[in-house]
């Protein structure tokens, strides 16, 4: 069935079309949901809450645009609102306080992705959140700024101490260390 097709049918509540619709993109958006968890289980229950929307929303999809690009951009909301109704959880920190701190990509290439996807999770919600949406993801401070509902200097000082803090964890990486631990 062509994906249009699938939409379609998945528009119309078809039970089967929706399980199908879960298998192709799962695992995509299920990679999505790790960046923005702390644990597996939460990104389990990301990815659950992921598709609850997505069936709910689906009739609002009009075929302009990517498909998988509606469906990860859902995703990750839906992970955002977890914490936006945790409330409060973002430091306020002054611009003058924000170093620029960068990971080399010779720093990178020494640790597994197992292991940075750990660390990544490990960070505090903030700086994990901060970070995602900017390295991984792609969006701007602006664009942070506006889905977390924080000042633009509130996430720029959130990345670069995530930054900084993974520079830690990657300089005391011991390779072979931690490459069971997910």
């Amino acid at each position: 069935m062509s994906l249009d097709r699938l939409i379609e049918h998945c528009k119309a509540n078809d039970t089967k079309a929706q399980s199908e619709l879960y298998m192709l993109f799962s695992s995509t958006l299920f990679s999505i949901c790790l960046k923005y968890s702390r644990s597996y289980a939460e990104a389990e229950d990301n990815l659950q809450d992921a598709f609850i929307t997505i069936f709910k929303k689906i009739g609002q999809y009009k075929n302009k645009g990517s498909f998988e690009g509606w469906l990860k951009r859902i995703t990750i909301n839906t992970a955002l609102q977890r914490y936006r109704k945790q409330g409060g959880i973002f430091d306020i920190i002054k611009d003058d306080e924000i170093e620029d701190e960068t990971i080399t990509e010779d720093e990178e290439d020494a640790v597994s992705l197992e292991y940075l996807l750990q660390i990544i999770q490990e960070l505090p919600n903030q700086y994990r959140l901060v970070f995602s949406l900017y390295v991984l993801d792609g969006y701007s401070h602006q664009e942070i700024a506006e889905a977390l509902q924080i000042n633009k200097g509130t996430s720029k000082s959130n990345l670069a101490r995530a930054r900084q803090i993974l520079k830690t964890k990657i300089k005391a990486y011991k390779p072979g260390a931690h490459s069971q631990s997910l």
